[in-house]
């Protein structure tokens, strides 16, 4: 395959995922926000900085409002990771490899543009947020479905997962830093009532929430909530989760050209870190700093698939 043609499946399953990932964080954080309105401007903060666009955000606004962060992180071209910017740049690249792809896919990829255009249009007000990221949510499951019901599992297939689970990987530590890093940076917080109704904001943006309480009925407590969020491989947002699929995909791709390139040598080592660590070494280490290791870890993976499978040049 073309390296262009590798690097736009890529890239138009990581803006898919990037979009559902927004809708998902700010959906936990309106639900904060609106049941502890004393906490709203931290809660709206912590949303800008988990998506990663907080330098871009300060620059344009000096308050966390929730008008402000809900127009910045939807609708705003000039944040090029709001949703209508990634919906933008996953059309642009499905068109750059549409004979690639399934008739099926380009369709749910093209209804999905053409959707969130319209739904995006005007700015959201507080009363239909709910409703305008549930639809972004549904739109990025269909092409996702799409994927899944209609591709056949070779190479073009590998590409748009790698880029659906580094995303997913990149998104899950970074709702994870921001809640021990950015929100409660002191250890007087930890156990307290506002430390557990951060602990369910996380569970809410990786939609956890239900399966932790199934696998976990009783008390809520951080450790078990985080373990569940970075070890379980049964949770589909899990760290240990995309880190399997991840190594899965660059296999396949491994044996389908008969390389072994310096990527594949990256990725397995943080999969086997995921699975020799318990939760109690991860936080021994800290968790901040075991988070940090992985957020580096794993953007330098993508950098090295982009260069050994040559997207650009």
């Amino acid at each position: 395959m073309l390296g262009k043609t590798a690097g736009g499946l890529f890239w138009m399953f990581r803006f898919l995922e990037r979009s559902e990932n927004t809708a998902r964080m700010l959906d936990a954080g309106f639900r904060i926000a609106l049941t502890r309105s004393s906490a709203a401007e931290n809660e709206w903060a912590s949303v800008v900085a988990a998506a990663g666009v907080t330098d871009a955000y300060t620059a344009r606004y000096d308050q966390y409002i929730a008008r402000n962060v809900i127009d910045f992180l939807l609708r705003d071209t000039n944040n090029s990771s709001s949703v209508w910017s990634v919906i933008e740049g996953a059309r642009n690249n499905a068109r750059m490899v549409r004979t690639a792809l399934t008739r099926e896919v380009w369709e749910a990829t093209n209804e999905c543009w053409i959707t969130l255009k319209d739904l995006l249009a005007h700015p959201i007000s507080e009363r239909d947020l709910p409703e305008v990221l549930g639809t972004i949510r549904q739109q990025s499951a269909l092409v996702r479905g799409a994927l899944h019901g209609t591709m056949l599992r070779n190479d073009i297939f590998d590409f748009a997962r790698l880029g659906t689970f580094l995303e997913r990987a990149d998104n899950t530590a970074r709702i994870l830093d921001v809640k021990y890093y950015v929100l409660l940076p002191s250890a007087s917080f930890v156990g307290s009532s506002l430390d557990n109704v951060q602990w369910e904001s996380i569970l809410r943006s990786v939609s956890a929430q239900r399966a932790f309480r199934w696998l976990n009925p009783g008390e809520i407590n951080p450790m078990s909530i985080a373990e569940f969020i970075i070890l379980d491989q049964r949770l589909p947002r899990s760290l240990s989760f995309s880190y399997a699929k991840i190594v899965d995909n660059l296999g396949y791709l491994e044996a389908d050209y008969g390389l072994r390139l310096d990527c594949h040598e990256m990725a397995a080592p943080i999969l086997q870190r995921l699975k020799d660590s318990s939760i109690a070494s991860i936080f021994d280490e800290g968790l901040h700093e075991f988070i940090t290791t992985f957020i580096r870890d794993n953007m330098a993976l993508g950098n090295q698939i982009e260069q050994d499978y040559r997207f650009i040049g």
